[in-house]
């Protein structure tokens, strides 16, 4: 049983005290008492209030760390599906280009053997020339020694 929080009899005796009739004191106390314990709260309506929010913030606290836990999850499969779609862009690409270098390795081999072999043409040539020009300054020699 709660204490009661308005002492309504002494609040009669006070206002009777005062000169007002007892009805009208009892009266004004009975309305006293019923507004203070309608709107009044006490120390057990306060601790009721603080359990329903203590077991609120838990609820809140339980549902954050859900949520916390879901939205983890979903970023780390993120994490995991563009990490294995970077892998196979980069696998993608490094494909492309070792393509793209062994395509430019041939084409510089092959530049570079018509290159070698217009070397040999040209230093043919020379040497022929070379050969031609020595023999004719060789028989010219001697002829001259004849």
């Amino acid at each position: 049983m709660a204490t009661p929080i308005f002492d309504t009899h002494a609040f009669v005796k006070q206002l009777t005290g005062a000169g007002m009739p007892e009805p009208q004191a009892e009266v004004l106390a009975r309305t006293q008492a019923a507004l203070i314990d309608e709107r009044l709260a006490t120390k057990d309506d306060l601790q009721a209030l603080e359990l329903r929010l203590s077991n609120q913030i838990k609820e809140l606290e339980t549902q954050l760390t859900n949520q916390n836990k879901a939205l983890d999850s979903r970023l780390t499969n993120q994490n995991k599906e563009l990490d294995a779609r970077l892998n196979g862009q980069i696998k993608e690409l490094d494909a492309r280009l070792n393509g793209q270098i062994k395509e430019l390795d041939a084409r510089l081999n092959h530049q570079i053997r018509e290159m070698e072999s217009r070397l040999k043409y040209d230093l043919t040539v020379r040497l022929g020339s070379m050969l031609v020009v020595v023999a004719g300054l060789v028989i010219a020699v001697l002829k001259l020694i004849q």
